[in-house]
Order: C-alpha cells, then sequence, then structure tokens
C-alpha cells in the first residue's frame, strides 16, 4: 500500500480532524508549570506529572480561577496540533484547582486580588429591608437547602412573592447557570427586593463553584441587594465575602431575611402591656397629683374665707360702734350750764332738759 502523500498543513488538519473526532473535549490532571500571561491576553503554561509533560494554551478570560506554578489543577480542553509552531498542545476550555492545597491557593489567590479592588469592603455593603414584599431565589430546587428554606421562610412569616430560578449549584456549568439567573433578575423591568443564593454544605471541590471570579463579580454588581448563603457555618466562599450580607447557611439566610411572625407578636403584646401598665401608672399619679392640688386649693380657699370672716367680724364691730342709736342706748348728758352752789355743779340730764321744755311750753 503506498503511502498517503501530505501536504505540511494537510497533515495537521487531518490529524486535528481525527483527534477532535477521536477526543473532543479530554480532562488532564496535572502540576502547572512555566505559567505566564501574554499580551494581557493569552495564557500559556505546561502541565506536568513524574512521566511527562504538555502545553496549554487558552484565553485569559477563560481563567476562571488564578493559579501558579506548583498547583494541582484539571483542565477540560481539546488535544490539537499547533499549525504554527508544530506541537501538540491542548487548548484549553476551563481550568479547575484539585486538592485541598491548590484549592485553597487558588482561593487565596483571588481573594487578595478581589480584596485589592474593594470588593469586599463594608462601605459597598447594602443593608436588606426589614421585611420585603417580593425576593429572588437562585438555587437547585431539588435540594435540601431549598426544602430547609422555603420552610423556615413561611414558618417565620409567610406572604412573600418568591420567585426561583433553577441551576445547578457545583459542577463544571453551575457558575455560568448562576450568572444567567442573577443577569435575568437584574433586567426585570419591577426589580425584587432581595436576591438571595444558596447552597448546602459540600466539599472543598463542591464549593469551588462559588470561588469562580466572573461570578463572584457578577454578585459584586448586582443591582439588587444579595444575600448568601453557601455551606455550613465554618465555609467561607468569595461569593458570601462579596455580597451585601452573608448567612452562614440556607437555613440562616432565612431567619436573616424575615423576621419570626411569633416573635414579633410575643414583642408588640409585650410593649401593649408595658404601655398600659405605664398609662395606668400616668392615670393613677395624674389623678393622686390633682387630688392634691384641690385639697391645696380648698385649704386656700377656706384659710382666705376664714380671715375675711374675721376681717368682716371687725367691720360690724367698728360700725356698731358709729351706731347713732347704739350710742343713744347707752345714754348721755346734755351740759347747758354751769350753777355754782357753793362748790357743786349741778349738771342736768337730757331728760330732765327735755321734760322742762315741754312743761315751758304748755305754759305758755
Amino acid at each position: 500500500m503506498d503511502d498517503v502523500l501530505l501536504s505540511v498543513s494537510d497533515f495537521v488538519d487531518l490529524t486535528n480532524q481525527t483527534l477532535e473526532y477521536a477526543y473532543p473535549s479530554v480532562a488532564i490532571v496535572g502540576e502547572v508549570a512555566e505559567y505566564r500571561v501574554s499580551q494581557g491576553k493569552w495564557v500559556s503554561f505546561k502541565l506536568k506529572d513524574d512521566g511527562a509533560i504538555i502545553g496549554c494554551f487558552m484565553g485569559i478570560y477563560q481563567l476562571r480561577v488564578p493559579i501558579e506554578n506548583g498547583m494541582k489543577i484539571v483542565v477540560m480542553g481539546q488535544p490539537r496540533l499547533n499549525p504554527k509552531w508544530g506541537t501538540f498542545t491542548v487548548s484549553v476550555r476551563s481550568v479547575k484547582p484539585v486538592g485541598e492545597g491548590s484549592i485553597k491557593k487558588g482561593f487565596d489567590l483571588l481573594k487578595a486580588k478581589l480584596e485589592a479592588e474593594g470588593l469586599f469592603s463594608s462601605d459597598r455593603k447594602r443593608s436588606l429591608p426589614s421585611v420585603p414584599q417580593s425576593v429572588a431565589v437562585i438555587t437547585s430546587t431539588e435540594s435540601a437547602a431549598y426544602a430547609d428554606f422555603t420552610r423556615i421562610l413561611n414558618e417565620r412569616w409567610g406572604g412573600l412573592r418568591v420567585e426561583v430560578a433553577h441551576t445547578q449549584v457545583q459542577g463544571q456549568p453551575a457558575a455560568d447557570q448562576i450568572i444567567r439567573a442573577i443577569r435575568y433578575f437584574n433586567n426585570l423591568e419591577v426589580l425584587p427586593e432581595v436576591l438571595i443564593i444558596i447552597r448546602g454544605g459540600g466539599s472543598a471541590e463542591d464549593l469551588a463553584t462559588f470561588n469562580d471570579e466572573p461570578l463572584t463579580r457578577e454578585i459584586a454588581g448586582s443591582r439588587i441587594p444579595t444575600l448568601v448563603g453557601v455551606g455550613h457555618e465554618v465555609d467561607h466562599t468569595l461569593a458570601d465575602m462579596v455580597s451585601d450580607v452573608r448567612a452562614a447557611t440556607p437555613t440562616h439566610a432565612a431567619e436573616t431575611l424575615v423576621p419570626d411572625r411569633q416573635e414579633i407578636i410575643r414583642r408588640v403584646r409585650l410593649q401593649v402591656e408595658g404601655a398600659g401598665n405605664a398609662y395606668r401608672q400616668y392615670i393613677t399619679y395624674y389623678v393622686e397629683s390633682t387630688r392634691q392640688q384641690l385639697d391645696r386649693v380648698h385649704d386656700q380657699i377656706h384659710e382666705h374665707y376664714e380671715k375675711a370672716r374675721e376681717r368682716l367680724a371687725l367691720l360690724k364691730g367698728a360700725v356698731a360702734q358709729l351706731n347713732p342709736d347704739n350710742v343713744l342706748k347707752r345714754g348721755y348728758a346734755l351740759l347747758r350750764g354751769r350753777h355754782e352752789v357753793g362748790q357743786t355743779i349741778v349738771i342736768e340730764t337730757v331728760n330732765e332738759v327735755i321734760e322742762a321744755e315741754v312743761q315751758h311750753v304748755t305754759r305758755k
């Protein structure tokens, strides 16, 4: 059988077609080496293990978690023969750190980057309404976390208008699905009052979705105030760090979102009872104070009355003393002249004078 004669270009094309057909997508795990960024657009690095090494190439926009030399990662991509350099490479579509050390390293690198940009600053955090009327939830509706969230929400308050976007919450498609859901709610004509993202607990790899850089930035840029409750209380993701309010768990997210109706009723009852007691005390005090004031006024009026009565009695006595009738009743003498008979002065009384005058007139 004669060998097929191919040009270099045809050989490269044939090889790439064969690879694309046989291996449309491969997942390769290895350690990063010779990592570099070119022109702020392209990322290249070697992926190696103890027995081999292979080149990898990707656009920087596809790198959703920072990597550096020595990190262990899994790349998803397609093997290709580079027509320009004649080298065998993997055209990478996505990168994911694996292993506790590499996952933590990627987390720390991105956290430092976002922190330097001020995305975790408390100054940009918004508060949530005390009792929202409409909320949007992004989660897997098949998860126990969603069931717990809705149960607690209904037990504590109820009556909210809840719109839910069902997404994956782990795995490669999850971050992009959540991003699309965030954009959907932010583009509504009437925005929900709160945007909630929840997921139950899991391993570091399970929660890696919520350390995705584009997702983290999408949460930070949301027009709607965000509440994120991912994992257990000890878990911390970049998504909840950049959110306006962090909840320790999905259950805690429901408790944070709405108050407990029964607790509010209990507090209102206590306030009403306290106000009633306070008003009763005030009324009792007011009545007693008024009674004391009336007693003081009564005493003052009585005192003025007694003083006025005493003064009136004094005035009546003085008038009585000046009444001529009273003076006449006591009797008095009229001195008409003095007749000295020896040393005796004769004083005639009024009656005597009147009688003498009467007799004198009669004789005439």
